[in-house]
């Protein structure tokens, strides 16, 4: 059918009456992805258009995605899930795209946070919008949903794993030279350079060629490295929570441009220590709820596997001058004793875990960023508070919640006053 236009009575749904991504879609229709991580989400969609998807990162922004959520979705509902379904109603409704030849893709965790709900309310606002014959693909790894035109090959999943080490490795470098840079710009330069890089090492390297990978990773941290900076020495401030909050600017109103005006470095921890967090208890609930061990044994192989490449970057960092990231086996110990383990919903352990390393690494000023009523954040996040403050005095840390009624001028000055106490 390459060149047909499909109809809606060519609309195929699955036995519980979802309607599928079609192969024959995959031919015609142009694959929306809302935008959360930057530094990592170009080189994903990246990933998919080499699978021969027609996908298309999402850029527009400004609170007209508010407004289209909250038309949709209630107010009560999770602030990210606002967004993202107003930045994908927003964009179909005023991008100009044929809504007959456009799907939507989202990821989709599966735990018990409301996220894994993102995607019966986007299919639910589609429908109040008329628009429901816009297919929604999850794109997940616990098999929650298939569609005879989403099948991705095991490349794709490499190259999303290598989105996120790359991402992440972007993140870490950008922030880390970018409030010493002498030549204004080239940092980000330097990043939008490395993003092509990465780009056309996906399409002419084989994914599983581990020393081009490696060399690629020695290149880009020496490059960074190569960049002026000015002999000065900033305030450290850390951002953690929810992690479309954390990540996206549109969920935090510009933190990070924000806190960049108030001439301090930005420290975000990889998301790829989230990814691991999910695996990490996928093995967890074999000890304790029972299963197969062969499972757990699969789990912790990719971790362990994925960590050995990882510590081949800490140690190209340390080497370099820059920060050197901790294992994800130590920061899983760093709770021991305030959260437990099984402590998984939202961000869970990695949240109390993240911000106890940022203390320890030097930024004990921190923004722990989170939706209103968000109730793993408010257990993780803000109920541990006086346990680190105790056990970490010099912790300075504001719990910022960020919803469609909240106050951007009170939140900037609520972070205003963490930052004067930098100072005391």
């Amino acid at each position: 059918m390459k060149g047909a236009v499909i109809n809606l009575a060519e609309l195929r749904y699955s036995e519980e009456g979802r309607l599928l991504f079609t192969a024959e879609m995959k031919e015609e229709y142009k694959v929306l992805v809302p935008q959360m991580a930057p530094f990592h989400f170009d080189l994903l969609v990246e990933a998919l258009i080499q699978e021969g998807f027609k996908a298309e990162l999402l850029d527009n922004i400004g609170p007209n995605l508010v407004n289209e959520g909250l038309k949709y979705v209630h107010n009560d509902s999770c602030y990210p899930a606002i967004l993202v379904i107003g930045q994908i109603l927003d964009a179909i409704k005023n991008r100009g795209y044929d809504s007959h030849k456009v799907a939507v893709i989202i990821t989709q965790t599966g735990g018990g946070c409301r996220a894994s709900n993102y995607i019966h309310l986007l299919r639910a606002a589609l429908k109040k919008s008329g628009l429901s014959h816009i297919p929604v693909i999850s794109l997940n790894i616990s098999k929650l949903e298939k569609n005879p035109g989403f099948n991705p090959s095991y490349k794709f999943w490499f190259k999303a794993i290598w989105s996120v080490v790359y991402g992440d490795l972007l993140m870490q470098l950008y922030n880390e030279v970018k409030p010493y840079e002498i030549s204004d710009g080239e940092s980000d330069r330097l990043v939008e350079q490395w993003k092509e890089q990465v780009k056309y090492s996906f399409q002419n390297s084989s994914v599983l060629n581990i020393k081009a990978l490696k060399q690629n990773i020695e290149s880009l941290i020496k490059d960074f490295a190569r960049i002026p900076v000015a002999d000065t020495k900033l305030p450290r401030v850390g951002i953690v929570g929810e992690i479309y909050v954390k990540y996206s600017s549109v969920g935090n109103n510009n933190l990070e441009d924000y806190l960049r005006e108030e001439n301090v470095e930005i420290v975000i921890p990889p998301l790829m220590d989230f990814l691991l967090f999910k695996l990490d208890y996928r093995a967890l609930e074999v000890d304790w709820y029972g299963g197969k061990f062969i499972k757990k044994f699969g789990i912790n192989l990719i971790i362990r596997w994925i960590e050995k490449l990882r510590d081949h970057s800490r140690d190209l960092l340390k080497k370099a001058g820059f920060t050197r990231p901790i294992e994800f086996v130590k920061l899983r110990q760093l709770v021991k004793g305030i959260v437990s383990r099984g402590n998984r919903m939202g961000e869970g352990w990695l949240l109390t875990a993240e911000m106890i390393e940022l203390i320890k690494s030097g930024a004990p000023n921190i923004v722990c960023a989170q939706p209103f009523g968000c109730l793993p954040n408010h257990i993780s996040g803000k109920g541990v508070l006086k346990t680190l403050k105790d056990r970490y005095p010099e912790a300075n840390i504001v719990v910022i919640d960020y919803d469609p009624g909240a106050s951007a001028v009170n939140q900037k000055n609520r972070i205003k006053l963490m930052l004067s106490n930098i100072n005391r």
